[in-house]
């Protein structure tokens, strides 16, 4: 969540937006919750037919926040929770998932989140793999530059890369 608030100041929005897409980049997994555990914490690679089942995560969360938003259709933050939820595996290219999006058709939160997520996901250690340095995710992002990621996205992530280096380093401690 603190990534992505550091990247939506970065990509310079609006503070109210900003809010809203910190408060939202919360619940960007939540349809994990639907994932069986034994695939969650798995130490090796997910065969096929898991990954399908972990990929479903994308659309349990984002059926599940749009029930949400359509109850409280003044809670603003989840529509963009919601979009979050649905959009944040997406690939600029379009050969991401669930739907394939491709550009601008990806939400802005949901671009943001993907970088921020992404960057979270390499500097941490996880049950299949040892935390990566900041220089070499910073280097992976990069590399998604107009494939993975958004290209404007990507230039806000390296205007401000210092202070994700900065606030990884904090969490750790």
């Amino acid at each position: 969540q603190r990534h992505a608030t550091a990247l939506a100041r970065a990509f310079e929005m609006p503070a109210s937006d900003v809010e809203c897409v910190s408060t939202a980049a919360l619940l960007h997994d939540i349809g994990k919750l639907a994932v069986p555990d034994h695939i969650l914490t798995k130490p090796g690679p997910l065969t096929e037919q898991e990954f399908e089942v972990m990929k479903r995560h994308t659309v349990i969360g984002g059926e599940t926040l749009d029930v949400l938003a359509q109850t409280h259709p003044e809670a603003r933050f989840l529509l963009l929770a919601r979009d979050i939820a649905w959009s944040h595996h997406e690939r600029y290219d379009g050969s991401g998932y669930p739907r394939g999006l491709t550009g601008s058709q990806i939400p802005l939160c949901g671009r943001i989140v993907a970088v921020a997520d992404v960057y979270d996901a390499l500097t941490s250690r996880r049950v299949y793999k040892d935390a990566y340095s900041h220089e070499t995710a910073v280097s992976i992002i990069c590399d998604g530059r107009g494939s993975h990621f958004d290209p404007e996205i990507v230039d806000a992530f390296l205007r401000r890369q210092n202070d994700f280096k900065r606030l990884k380093e904090a969490l750790a401690e």
